[in-house]
């Protein structure tokens, strides 16, 4: 019997398919996610409920990035994911940070592939991420390199961080550095560590009474004025206004 057949065959029995997404809670270091055309959660795995921050899987379905992510994240996500079904071509292994569950970031690999329906359609995206920070010996050799690097960013994101620096700590050049950077992460050094400080300046502004000068100081921007300017372009809105619409409902940037 011809074997894609009978994979058909199988595969047109299953039903719903819950039976096979149950089987991505088994991956306790595994997020798994399937997304629609419009970029909503069709299913998520305990993991992935975790990274949004949802108490389960079903809190999160039929929503989209930005009801659980910061606007810079969310944005990058939704593009992702468009170009994705767009080009019908996968991201796999690209390196990124993702928050965890206690909001601290960390290191992960992420692929997303297109979504087919029986006549060859793209109808969505679906993906995994796994961390690789803490089992290097299971990532690739850029994530090897870079692991230290990123863990260093986000660890001292409120003090004075150089690009030769960090290029020292992975043992490059400066300008080889900064180009195997931009492969792996989609931006400079010093753009990625704007973002994590950006991203920290939120959890704050939500999480704490600190006035925003107090925040812009602790998060390593050099003054009130410019911490405003650079929190607007990554946020499209100001500090203050954030703080307010962050009190009005989880999630809603």
């Amino acid at each position: 019997m011809n074997s894609t057949r009978t994979r058909r065959a199988f595969f047109q029995r299953i039903g719903t398919g819950e039976e096979l997404l149950r089987a991505f809670d088994l991956l306790p270091d595994v997020s798994f996610f399937l997304k629609d055309r419009q970029c909503r959660f069709i299913a998520v795995n305990r993991r992935g409920a975790e990274y949004c921050q949802a108490g389960n899987a079903q809190e999160v379905v039929g929503k989209t990035d930005h009801d659980f992510f910061p606007k810079r994240r969310a944005d990058a996500y939704r593009e992702d994911d468009l170009a994705v079904m767009r080009s019908d071509q996968p991201i796999i292994n690209r390196i990124e940070s993702a928050p965890e569950p206690d909001g601290s970031p960390r290191l992960v690999m992420t692929s997303k592939l297109p979504l087919h329906d029986e006549k060859g359609g793209v109808i969505g995206v679906f993906g995994i991420s796994r961390q690789v920070d803490r089992r290097l010996t299971a990532s690739s050799q850029t994530a090897k390199r870079f692991a230290r690097v990123v863990a260093h960013i986000h660890d001292h994101f409120s003090e004075r961080i150089t690009t030769g620096e960090l290029a020292r700590m992975a043992a490059l050049s400066e300008s080889h550095f900064e180009r195997t950077f931009r492969a792996a992460f989609g931006t400079s050094p010093k753009r990625y560590l704007i973002g994590v400080r950006v991203e920290s300046s939120c959890r704050m502004l939500k999480e704490t009474d600190r006035t925003v000068a107090e925040i812009a100081l602790e998060c390593g921007f050099h003054d009130h004025a410019h911490f405003c300017r650079i929190f607007k372009q990554q946020m499209g809105l100001t500090p203050s206004a954030y703080r307010h619409s962050s009190l009005e409902g989880p999630g809603r940037r």
